[in-house]
């Protein structure tokens, strides 16, 4: 069963999905709904994953956290989950390229594909994949938009 509630940030409503295991996904105002495929989710704002999670991103947007301490349960590949673990391990405030995830997680030629399981990254924000860039440093595409990208970025520069 999954459980949702939206919380309001300062880079638009986010839609909070959980499962009893841990949190599912953490989806954009506009986001396709492709992206993230998920089943029906009953309204349940008082969920405690769901409860803790709103709680710890508003804390991150106020400047009173850096990292998350949720449970997690995102579904995806094994390739898929060790992108989104690269990606966790990504200190606050820095970045990384798509080819330094490669190689992070001993695929160093698979830029690519990195690419794409970041873009399919259910855990935005919560997992960090607004801190991978170009390899030129140039913003890439992020299902938030450019705009949210770089302002979680110059948040977390403050």
């Amino acid at each position: 069963m999954l459980y949702r509630t939206t919380t309001d940030s300062p880079v638009g409503t986010l839609t909070l999905v959980a499962s009893d295991a841990g949190l599912v996904a953490v989806l954009w105002p506009d986001d396709s709904p492709g992206r993230v495929r998920l089943a029906a989710a009953e309204e349940r704002a008082n969920h405690p994953v769901l409860a803790a999670a709103r709680t710890q991103l508003g804390e991150y947007f106020a400047g009173r956290r850096r990292d998350f301490d949720l449970p997690l349960a995102p579904v995806g590949t094994a390739f898929q989950r060790a992108v989104w673990a690269a990606l966790a391990a990504i200190p606050h405030g820095e970045t990384r390229s798509y080819g330094d995830i490669a190689r992070a997680i001993g695929r160093p030629t698979a830029s690519r594909a990195v690419g794409a399981a970041n873009g399919r990254n259910p855990l935005s924000i919560v997992v960090p994949c607004h801190r991978v860039i170009g390899a030129s440093g140039q913003l890439t595409g992020f299902a938030g938009g450019l705009a949210a990208k770089q302002q979680l970025l110059a948040h977390e520069r403050r």
